[in-house]
């Protein structure tokens, strides 16, 4: 099996979007073989050093994420660049698939040969992120592209995760239907490093305007973050429909990248990142120590004992630790 994962991390490599889809399938399955190859795929691959832009999006569902990853990625295609799109979707309860399909959504993207679009089940994983999205876009770094559009389902905690996967975070937003902005918790505001207020077109064109002046006036009133440069995070208005707005948005992210780059923000991120993956590897495999049929018997058993009060919780973890230590 070795010669063969061998030779799908050279087809990576080589930029094949068929041997992509394979691989990420492969870092997808729960199957302990598929894990050990999936290791040995990321070893390989790594030894490219190969960095890609990796840009994190959420907003809530019919704030026109899908249209706009579409618009901004054909934009970006049209400059010569490789870009990948990695969407976690919802799950089905039943088969646990992806519910949404996002190849539906990004026709046009879909077709280009320098796009690579790939829907992944949340799987209930924290805030909708899918568990392996982080060597999914390790996987599309190899694979030359220039930029990593991560799109979250925007149910929460998801942003949170996605943050520690990006390079930069963007917060899509519609134009206020009423006072939204009270809406928007402070926390998602303090993580994004640029707020676009979308469907600035139309009717809707000068209440986008008056809402992105509203989510400005709220930046400002944020302590100013050590990794950004003066007048970041900011906010601006964008039309996925009639293309407007782009350009700009996609100058200021650039500005933002170089800045922090000079001012060695750029690999300090980087390396916190991977040490806050590591620490959640860590923790999923111990976490995945405690389904083990001897040990769900043995914490049942020691339950049973605390629920009757025989036992103190404390003293009762303690024992349940402790012979997993010995094992």
């Amino acid at each position: 099996m070795g010669d063969e994962i061998a030779q799908l991390g050279e087809r990576i490599l080589n930029g094949e979007r068929r041997a992509l889809a394979r691989a990420i399938t492969l870092i997808e399955s729960g199957r302990s073989d598929h894990r050990a190859d999936a290791e040995l795929l990321l070893q390989q691959v790594q030894q490219s050093g190969r960095e890609a832009l990796r840009i994190g999006l959420s907003g809530t569902p019919g704030v026109g994420k899908s249209t706009f990853i579409e618009a901004f990625g054909m934009m970006l295609i049209k400059m010569g660049l490789r870009v990948a799109v990695l969407a976690v979707d919802p799950s089905s309860t039943r088969s646990g698939g992806s519910i949404l399909g996002d190849k539906t959504r990004m026709e046009y993207l879909s077709r280009e040969k320098n796009a690579f679009i790939r829907p992944s089940p949340s799987q209930n994983h924290l805030g909708g992120v899918a568990r392996r999205t982080r060597e999914a876009v390790a996987l599309c770094e190899a694979a030359n592209f220039d930029v990593v559009l991560i799109e979250t389902v925007g149910v929460g905690q998801s942003e949170t995760v996605v943050a520690e996967l990006s390079d930069l975070f963007l917060l899509l937003l519609a134009p206020a239907g009423g006072d939204e902005l009270q809406g928007v918790k402070r926390g998602i505001m303090e993580m994004a490093d640029m707020i676009l207020v979308n469907k600035a077109d139309g009717d809707l064109k000068s209440a986008a305007t008056r809402t992105c002046a509203d989510y400005a006036g709220a930046l400002r009133l944020l302590r100013k973050r050590p990794q950004d440069p003066d007048g970041y995070p900011c906010a601006k208005t964008v039309s996925a429909i009639e293309k407007d707005g782009l350009q700009d948005a996609w100058e200021t992210i650039q500005t933002l990248i170089e800045w922090r780059k000079d001012n060695h923000h750029w690999t300090r991120r980087r390396a916190s990142q991977a040490a806050y993956w590591f620490d959640q590897e860590v923790r999923s495999a111990l976490l995945a120590q405690l389904n083990a049929p001897d040990v769900r018997q043995r914490m049942a058993q020691l339950s049973a004992q605390v629920g009757q009060g025989h036992m103190a919780p404390t003293h009762a973890a303690r024992k349940l630790l402790a012979s997993l230590a010995q094992s």
